[in-house]
């Protein structure tokens, strides 16, 4: 007979202040906050941090600037290149913790933990490896299905005498249920704030509540997905690991501007670049593209006159190539670019992805160059070697007012030759 499944959550606690606090050891115990892109808001925040009066997720920073300089607060703008990296290294140790590993975000991971022996011993071996040797601290929730293995997670980072470990076999399913009632249904993975009010309104207000509902009335009422959690919940497993991550149906990239622009050569910059950033994902995942979304808009929140023009541009055939991408992007920007109007976001979107290799060529199209493919391949390689935008389209580099705002961002110790950490 085989071992019940079983799932680990392993999840890095404060993960973006966690990978500064990583270089900046000083800076441990103490309030930390990272901002998004161009500075605009607070996206994460450290424990001491969410602790402070005052202190909002997710708002202007503006709003709580005077907060965070009052209370000794350590701004950072978002480092992208850091968090993922900190976090690739964090899924390889964690993967030689179990067969089978699901990347879920950039701080989370599921693992198979079917037939493990010892389950409290074999967590805390995982927090202290990833500790040891990425720097990173974990909580790990267990449980006979993903959705109460996310909840395990919940209750093994908020109650501190589980010490970071929880599988709900630690305790009798009498107090397992007092501990589901004390959770918001809104907090149950998969159910979100318009579905909790929904569930709210048919009195079910706690994980516990929903356990204990028909899943049959709730897929009459809802859907599958809502019954597969209720039944998740009920410790039947309905979610398989997906040990390959789906690719992705459609690529955006896109920014808003640190300030509006209106020329066209700034435009080209920005479009360019992400062209370039949307056909390396693109190639990360084994993937070609046939269609180029091209958009730029102005702002809905400024007095002045409005135009979100977009337009999608057809390949001749398949493409992963940086090349012919971003020369289809901007030849869809040239032909919606108007003068005279202050432009706050430009993006592209790839679309009708399909994996390379099974798409049928255009009878009159020109083979693939297969030097254009080792120029690819070549630059994907000197990219992971030396860190993003160390080789680049002429066209990226016309003008940099067109990038992000990032006044307080870390360096990038871990993928930047010229930004590693100086030991003195």
């Amino acid at each position: 007979m085989s071992a019940p499944t079983l799932f680990a959550l392993v999840d890095g606690n404060s993960m973006y202040a966690s990978c500064e606090r990583v270089f900046r050891p000083d800076l441990i115990g103490k309030p930390i906050v990272v901002l998004s892109n161009n500075d605009g808001c607070v996206v994460a925040a450290s424990a001491e941090a969410k602790a402070l009066p005052g202190l909002r997720m997710f708002g202007p920073y503006f709003e709580i600037a005077d907060v965070c300089r009052e209370h000794g607060v350590t701004v950072f703008s978002s480092n992208y290149a850091l968090y993922g990296d900190m976090s690739r290294r964090m899924m390889r140790v964690l993967s030689e913790f179990a067969a089978e590993q699901e990347v879920y975000s950039i701080d989370e991971c599921f693992l198979d933990m079917t037939g493990m022996p010892d389950l409290d011993s074999h967590g805390h071996r995982m927090r202290e490896a990833v500790l040891r040797r990425v720097g990173i601290p974990t909580c790990v929730g267990m449980g006979p299905s993903k959705t109460l293995a996310k909840l395990a997670n919940r209750i093994a980072k908020k109650q501190p005498k589980w010490a970071g470990v929880f599988e709900w076999d630690f305790v009798t399913p009498a107090e397992a249920d007092q501990m589901m009632a004390q959770i918001e249904v809104g907090d149950v993975w998969g159910i979100g704030r318009r579905l909790s009010e929904q569930l709210q309104a048919m009195n079910i207000h706690s994980a516990l509540d929903l356990k204990r509902v028909d899943s049959r009335q709730i897929k009459r009422r809802f859907s599958v997905v809502v019954e597969r959690t209720v039944q998740e919940l009920n410790g039947i497993s309905c979610l398989a690991l997906e040990d390959v991550t789906p690719s992705k149906q459609q690529i955006i990239a896109s920014r808003s501007f640190s300030k509006k622009v209106r020329d066209l050569n700034t435009l080209i910059a920005s479009i360019s670049h992400h062209a370039a950033r949307a056909a390396e994902k693109l190639r990360a995942q084994g993937s070609t593209a046939r269609l180029i979304g091209v958009g730029i808009r102005t702002s809905p929140f400024s007095d002045v006159a409005q135009y979100r023009p977009y337009i999608v541009v057809p390949l001749v055939q398949a493409s992963d190539d940086t090349l012919e991408i971003t020369r289809a992007a901007l030849a869809g920007l040239r032909a919606i670019y108007k003068k005279g109007y202050l432009y706050h976001k430009a993006g592209i979107v790839l679309m009708e992805i399909s994996p390379r290799g099974v798409v049928q060529s255009d009878l009159f199209a020109a083979p693939p160059d297969p030097r254009r493919e080792r120029l690819m391949r070549t630059m994907d390689a000197i990219t992971r070697q030396f860190g993003r935008g160390t080789v680049r389209l002429a066209s990226e580099n016309m003008t940099q007012r067109w990038q992000m705002r990032q006044d307080v961002r870390s360096p990038r110790y871990t993928t930047r030759l010229d930004e590693l950490l100086e030991v003195k």
